[in-house]
């Protein structure tokens, strides 16, 4: 379970995330607002790249921040960096040695990684020739190289085609299936819909609502309850 107690993230200019508080255990969670909601800054706490101002986050009774809370965490950013002269499966190797994972039995695992998201075939190709949906393929494959209990995925499905936000959402159910917990992160409104069975609501770095996505909707679509939940709590303008 991932708790969030009292979490505050403060820059000099402005507030990003105000008193958020938050228990979480469903295996898909999605954070859900507007662009500039807090949403990101959220996951990167989470994960360890920012600091909380004030408050804890705790991983299965741990501090996210512990080793043994990192080892657990799988984290796939919104745009994704590769060093571009690496080729897919050069940069898989990479990342696995940074969780100390190396060898035959590392190897056979990434190249499975690579086929679950399709871009096995293209494993021994620079990553400067991979196509915007190539490389949203390859930082979702990253993200797993530790085989983490927790998912961390920042709008995993942009920049892919219809075909390939299918088969991305089918690994999730398959991730889903084989007891990892995936927070999804997106302002896509369908997706949370479709995969989701708890969100979040934020809304000018303050939770507006956490629970079950059928609950939240009360027999309207996400979209209408959506814009009537941010809609009644003000401008989305800091």
């Amino acid at each position: 379970m991932v708790v969030y107690s009292s979490v505050r993230k403060a820059y000099k200019k402005r507030v990003a995330v105000t008193d958020f508080s938050l228990s979480v255990s469903a295996p898909i969670f999605g954070f859900l607002g507007a662009n500039g909601a807090g949403k990101t800054t959220i996951m990167k706490m989470t994960v360890g790249l920012l600091a909380p101002t004030s408050g804890t986050i705790m991983i299965d009774g741990q501090p996210s921040s512990a080793p043994v809370s990192k080892n657990k965490i799988g984290f796939m950013p919104e745009t994704p960096y590769f060093y571009e002269t690496f080729t897919g499966m050069e940069f898989m190797k990479f990342c696995g040695e940074l969780y100390g994972r190396r060898g035959s039995a590392f190897n056979s695992f990434a190249g499975g990684l690579l086929k679950k998201v399709g871009i096995y075939g293209a494993r021994d190709y620079q990553i400067r020739t991979y196509s915007k949906g190539m490389r949203q393929r390859l930082g979702f494959a990253q993200a797993l190289v530790n085989d983490p209990e927790y998912l961390f995925l920042d709008e995993p499905l942009d920049g892919l085609d219809p075909v390939g936000r299918r088969e991305m959402k089918d690994v999730m159910r398959d991730l889903r299936r084989d007891g990892k917990k995936i927070f999804l992160n997106t302002h896509i409104l369908y997706d949370v819909e479709e995969m989701c069975e708890e969100l979040g609501v934020l809304h000018r770095g303050r939770l507006l609502y956490a629970g079950s996505v059928k609950e939240f909707c009360a027999g309207k679509s996400l979209e209408e309850r959506f814009v009537e939940v941010v809609g009644a709590s003000g401008s989305q303008e800091l």
